[in-house]
Parts: structure tokens; C-alpha cells; sequence
């Protein structure tokens, strides 16, 4: 399994053999207005410039839309991404929007979705607390599972909430993509996970490894990335709680390879 942080919550994750890209935005820096009734109001987003080509990014087998949000499906991902592409999104409505896009091979995810042997199953999120939930829409997460490989929770905007405690009970997952930049509005609180959310979920999967995206990217974020590593630190979590720069990429050995690596540490410790 190879996990590449992007920007925002773009990753690009290698999975059993197959690519997927989620959550794409492909814009040029700056190149939309700033999100309103928050900080950095003279800023346009994206903050920051892709890492990499937008050609390296489309070249996938599916992508995986967890909601509509600007930041995290926009409209140069909707122009550059093949229309054939396999497209994952969380329900009919997100679907008939981007089959509107042009878009012709897009499934609703479901609790057993299965793709070349890779099990998608969609789990909820909860986009904030409070009275924001009354507008800001519905989201969703996913757990990748195969047999081959590690178990794989890409939970997207979400706080933490009894919903990702079931998620992190019922599927075990080893590991584990959290948004965690705390972005929020001028008020109604967090709209995804700030540090304290983030350890909540190490708390509850403690010897899982924790990948924090969705940092820095947008205008409204409230949590830098030096600040939740020094958090991280001060927890005593660093073995498990990463803080990945944009286009930084991080490899788990699956299954097999993990089982073979052991069986040549015990036969070199032999000889």
C-alpha cells in the first residue's frame, strides 16, 4: 500500500494493485475566491500549488469522491479527469451531479462495494457540530479492505463522533487518513478534525498508524502543521501520527511481503 498526500485532502493511494484518487482538486493556486465568514479572507484558495502533474495525478484506475465541496471535487478536475473513469461517490444525489459533469461510469458506494477484488465500504461522517450541520451537507468516509492487504480507513471530513468510533470498532482498521487542519467559520466551531479530535482516534485504535491530511490548503483552516506536531509530541504519539508535507508519500508493506520479511529476520537471526 503506498499513500501520497497531495494537497488539501487529494491523496493518491496504491491499494492490491489498483490506483485511486480521492477527493480531487487540480486547480492552479489561487484560483478560486476564499471560502466566506472565515480567516484569511485575502487569500484565494488553493493556498498552495500542486506537487506534482495534474497528467501523474488522473493516471489512476478509479477516483473517490467523498462530496461535492469545492475543496475537494472542483471544476478542473471535472474538465482534466478521463469521463470514463470509474467514479466512486456517497449517493444518487452527488451522483446525478457529476453524471451532469459528463461523467458515465459512476457507481454509489455501498457497504460492500467491490472493485477488482477490493472491498469499498462507505461510512458516515459528521461535517462539524451543532446548527452548522443543518447546511453544510452530507459527507462520507471509506474503509479499503483486501485480503492481501492492510486494512485501510480514509475517514474525510468529519470530527471526531460516535459515528468514527463505530467505524474504528466494527473494522479495525490499521490504518487510518484523518482530515485534520480544524477548519472552520468565523463561528459554529470545527468543521473536520482539530488535534484533540485526532487523538481521540489514537485513543480509540491505539496501535494504529494515523496519517493527517486536508492541512494548510484552504483558507480557513485553523490548525498548522507545526502546531499538531508539537501536540503529537507532547502526546508521546509520534510513532503513530503522521503530519505529511504535500506529494510526501508513505509505503505499508501488505500481508504477504510482511510475512515473508519476518520469516528472513528469524532465518538471518539463525545463521
Amino acid at each position: 500500500m503506498k499513500i501520497q498526500q497531495i494537497r488539501n485532502a487529494t491523496l493518491v493511494i496504491e491499494y492490491a494493485g489498483k490506483r485511486f484518487l480521492i477527493d480531487p482538486v487540480l486547480a492552479n493556486k489561487g484560483a478560486y475566491p476564499p471560502v466566506q465568514n472565515s480567516v484569511r479572507q485575502d487569500q484565494n484558495n488553493p493556498l498552495v500549488d500542486l506537487p506534482t502533474s495534474i497528467d501523474n495525478l488522473i493516471n489512476v484506475d478509479a477516483v473517490i469522491v467523498t462530496h461535492l465541496h469545492l475543496d475537494h471535487f472542483d471544476e478542473v478536475a471535472k474538465e482534466k479527469l478521463p469521463k470514463d473513469l470509474k467514479m466512486f461517490v456517497q449517493n444518487e444525489e452527488d451522483a446525478n451531479e457529476v453524471k451532469k459533469a459528463g461523467f458515465f461510469n459512476v457507481e454509489v458506494l455501498q457497504e460492500n462495494t467491490v472493485i477488482e477484488g477490493i472491498q469499498l465500504i462507505k461510512t458516515k461522517g459528521q461535517h462539524g457540530r451543532g446548527e452548522v450541520l443543518k447546511f453544510i451537507g452530507q459527507v462520507c468516509g471509506v474503509v479499503f479492505n483486501h485480503p492481501n492487504e492492510k486494512k485501510l480507513y480514509i475517514a474525510g471530513d468529519t470530527v471526531w463522533y460516535d459515528g468514527v468510533q463505530e467505524v474504528l470498532e466494527k473494522n479495525h482498521p490499521e490504518i487510518i487518513v484523518v482530515n485534520g487542519g480544524d477548519n472552520q467559520f468565523l463561528e459554529g466551531g470545527s468543521l473536520i478534525m482539530g488535534k484533540d479530535d485526532i487523538y481521540e482516534v489514537h485513543k480509540a485504535a491505539p496501535n494504529s498508524k494515523i496519517i493527517v491530511s486536508h492541512m494548510e490548503a484552504v483558507n480557513h483552516w485553523t490548525l498548522s502543521r507545526a502546531d499538531l506536531k508539537s501536540f503529537i509530541h507532547e502526546k508521546g504519539i509520534g510513532a503513530y501520527v503522521f503530519v505529511p508535507e504535500d506529494g510526501e508519500e508513505y509505503t505499508f508493506l501488505n500481508k504477504v511481503l510482511k510475512t515473508l520479511a519476518k520469516s528472513c529476520e528469524i532465518k538471518a537471526g539463525g545463521i
